[in-house]
């Protein structure tokens, strides 16, 4: 998002909405820690793509001094801004090649990377250097993520979202471009939910992020994560009924459900077997039980952006693609 794009935002918001400046020190309650800011950060690095992308929106890339762990290609309407920041690594970088670029802040999309038993590093060694580091309020609400995917025992709300975005603004003072932000992907949220509103109570869906290997169990999005927020809002049902953030499900439980339409994640990331969506497509074309599915047979596969399959602020886009494709099969009454 460009920043003519913010400030076009802002001038449709009510003077009463325009966010007073940071006072500093700023002190936070961040994933059970509490974390302080002395001043506005001006080198940050974004440890997880949609903590770069949300900072990249609110115009701060020559604020940023790298980032790391990327699925998907940025935002087209980022690129620019995004060439002008250091890409450390594309997947988790070792906790030097972090320090190297001298980082003043550190925003991380998941408890993994800088958790107790971080694989970037933990909180505390980068706050022995005096690095405070900011997680994503929708990743503190999953249990026993420290090393892996954990649980969401409650469904997903955009408020965990729009908290990050107003509490990052205010990190860097830019309150009113977060406001700005938030105001637009509550537009778009509300528009989606007027549309489809009680139409796909018939609709059952399943989304299929990965899997290490093609033909074997695959990672689906569990009940209450980002997909099963889209899936509430359009008003349709989550074949998978578990609190797991991904849990690996057989294709045979998942044949036996039937569901309605699948949903398939895209991404440039190729470390697990099915990360390739062409290669998530011939599986469910060519395998004997799965082609014989009824959303394979109608052809009612819609592909995704597999980061709007987390919290990001790519899943308001992952929702207008869902209600879209809905509206496209013709299964919205």
């Amino acid at each position: 998002m460009k920043l003519a794009l913010i400030a076009s935002i802002l001038a449709t918001l009510p003077v009463a909405a325009l966010a007073a400046p940071t006072s500093y020190p700023l002190t936070l309650e961040n994933c059970g820690a509490k974390v302080s800011i002395e001043k506005a950060p001006q080198r940050a690095v974004g440890l997880g793509q949609n903590s770069t992308e949300i900072m990249l929106m609110l115009g701060l890339a020559d604020r940023m001094a790298g980032s790391a762990i990327w699925v998907s290609p940025v935002l087209p309407a980022l690129t620019a801004d995004n060439a002008k920041v250091q890409r450390i690594a594309n997947n988790a970088p070792n906790f030097e090649a972090v320090v190297a670029r001298q980082p003043d802040f550190i925003a991380a999309q998941f408890l993994t990377s800088v958790g107790p038993q971080g694989r970037v590093g933990t909180r505390q060694q980068f706050l022995d250097l005096g690095v405070p580091s900011y997680i994503s309020p929708t990743d503190c609400a999953v249990t026993d993520n420290t090393r892996s995917d954990g649980t969401r025992k409650q469904m997903l709300t955009m408020d965990l979202l729009y908290q990050e975005i107003d509490e990052l603004s205010r990190i860097f003072d830019v309150a009113d471009r977060g406001q700005a932000l938030i105001a637009q992907l509550k537009e778009r949220e509300g528009a989606v939910g007027k549309r489809v509103a009680d139409k796909a109570r018939d609709v059952s869906l399943v989304y299929w992020f990965s899997s290490p290997d093609v033909a074997g169990d695959a990672w689906v999005a569990g009940k209450n994560g980002a997909s099963g927020y889209i899936t509430k809002v359009i008003g349709a049902r989550n074949i998978i009924d578990s609190e797991k953030e991904w849990p690996l499900v057989g294709w045979e439980t998942i044949a036996s459900a039937n569901p309605t339409v699948i949903v398939i994640g895209t991404m440039d990331r190729r470390t697990q077997g099915a990360d390739d969506p062409l290669v998530k497509k011939r599986f469910l074309t060519t395998d004997p039980v799965v082609s014989k599915l009824d959303a394979v047979e109608k052809g009612r596969i819609v592909e995704m952006d597999a980061q709007a399959m987390n919290p990001t602020i790519r899943t308001i886009t992952g929702l207008e693609t869902v209600a879209s494709a809905l509206e496209q099969f013709g299964l919205l009454k």
